[in-house]
């Protein structure tokens, strides 16, 4: 499959056969995340009037879900998305439908309940790392893959945004386990939908599967086998664009692989660790000056839109320069700004900082994956992509534990500092790294 656009549009890679129905089945899936914190947060406090249970049993579900992605990601690249999905997401929904009717009983057990959601991050569908390795099947111009990834994680990101309204207009209405047993059952719908897709059904006779397959990854990138590949010593696997080149598929391929990766890891680790941190220091600076809560909701949607433009104009720019040069100046943009967002006299000039900051949001995680599918063979794309998913999440479970710590400890402008030097530090070293 190939495609030739001289000046490729976000039009344009909707336009891709089987692309509108593959990535609107997937993000129809892909809101079941966006739905189930605050319906889970809600039904457990309702169930049990305690916050302290809903927050473990929240920290349960994100423990699960976050460290065994990479697993079931490798699933997916064995078995293809059509085999490995549906068990996942009929466990999923099963093991949420029993939380949710676990909680409606008077007097709940937390360990049960603790339990049944486990289980249930446990079974939690890759979606978002297998859409991206399909993404590289439906769109194999470099280009086009580009902006499809950018409109992916903007596309994400506003189902995150989404998730919590339509949980607080379910709960108008109904108990908070209705938002529970809906989000399980946009799992399966969307689910079913994504892997009937045609799409899918190439990409599983192609990537997830065992043989040699050769792809073709865009305009002059060499092909990548998934039965030889780096295996056979071949002279490149990731194109001109990341700049893995040669080193990735020499005779110590795999090891080369994982080298190539530890700069896009550590520098969304280091972004999710910042931004996670800066969702509790808005909130405290909004309580320090006196503003409302719901100030400082709006200076975190302003974080958001940030994100979403930045997502959209890197997605429309045709880069000259390599990915990996790219990734670490993103951050440590990123990193710069927090910390002059620090220094904010009031919530107006915080929100007009955090908005150039999220400018570079999206742009990390969008060029992060690319390097990652770069990099990969066909046969480990969606484990690849699992990886930057997988330190994203963790960086940002480790924001939230430190800003906490930390804000108890030092002034706010400190925290702020320390928040945006993490970011800052990391791509600085990134930029070393990618230099030696």
């Amino acid at each position: 499959m190939s495609t030739s656009v001289s000046r490729p549009s976000y039009r344009a890679v909707l336009q891709l056969p089987h692309a509108l129905r593959t990535f609107g089945s997937a993000l129809f899936a892909r809101l079941s995340y966006g739905l189930v914190p605050l319906a889970v947060l809600l039904t457990t406090v309702d169930a049990t009037g305690s916050y302290a249970v809903s927050g473990v049993v929240m920290a349960v579900f994100g423990g699960t879900m976050v460290v065994l992605t990479p697993f079931r990601a490798t699933l997916v690249d064995r078995y293809g998305p059509r085999r490995a999905l549906p068990p996942m997401a009929l466990a999923y929904a099963v093991f949420l439908c029993a939380f949710a009717l676990t909680a409606v009983r008077s007097g709940p057990s937390p360990l049960v309940l603790c339990g049944l959601i486990g289980l249930t991050g446990a079974c939690a569908p890759p979606l978002g790392p297998t859409m991206r390795a399909v993404w590289s099947e439906l769109a194999p111009d470099k280009r086009l893959l580009q902006r499809a990834y950018s409109l992916d994680g903007v596309a994400e990101e506003l189902l995150f945004v989404t998730g919590p309204v339509v949980v607080g207009v379910l709960v108008g209405v109904a108990p908070p386990v209705t938002a529970v047993l809906v989000s399980a059952g946009v799992m399966v719908v969307g689910t079913w939908g994504f892997v009937r897709s045609p799409g899918v059904r190439e990409f599983g006779a192609g990537a997830g599967a065992e043989g040699g397959v050769e792809v073709e990854v865009g305009g002059g990138d060499v092909g990548r086998d998934a039965g030889a590949g780096c295996a056979a010593g071949a002279d490149s696997v990731a194109g001109a664009d990341s700049g893995a080149g040669a080193g990735a598929c020499s005779p110590g391929g795999r090891s080369a692989q994982r080298r190539v990766l530890l700069i896009p890891l550590a520098v969304t680790a280091a972004t999710g660790l910042a931004l996670s941190a800066a969702d509790l220091l808005v909130t405290a600076f909004a309580d320090q000056h006196g503003y409302t809560t719901g100030a400082a909701a709006w200076t975190l949607a302003a974080l958001s839109v940030g994100s979403a433009a930045g997502g959209l104009l890197n997605g429309a720019v045709n880069w000259r320069t390599p990915a990996r040069t790219r990734l670490p100046r993103f951050a440590a943009a990123l990193g710069l700004l927090l910390i002059v967002a620090g220094a904010s006299p009031g919530i107006l000039t915080l929100a007009a900082l955090l908005t150039l900051a999220g400018a570079f949001i999206t742009p990390v995680i969008t060029t992060a994956y690319l390097i990652a599918e770069e990099t990969a063979t066909p046969a480990n794309r969606t484990r690849a992509g699992a990886w930057i998913n997988t330190a994203v999440n963790a960086g940002s479970s480790a924001g939230a534990a430190g800003a906490g710590l930390l804000l108890a400890r030092a002034p706010l402008g400190v925290c702020f500092a320390v928040a945006g030097l993490v970011a800052l530090v990391t791509g600085a070293g990134g930029v070393w790294g990618e230099r030696r």
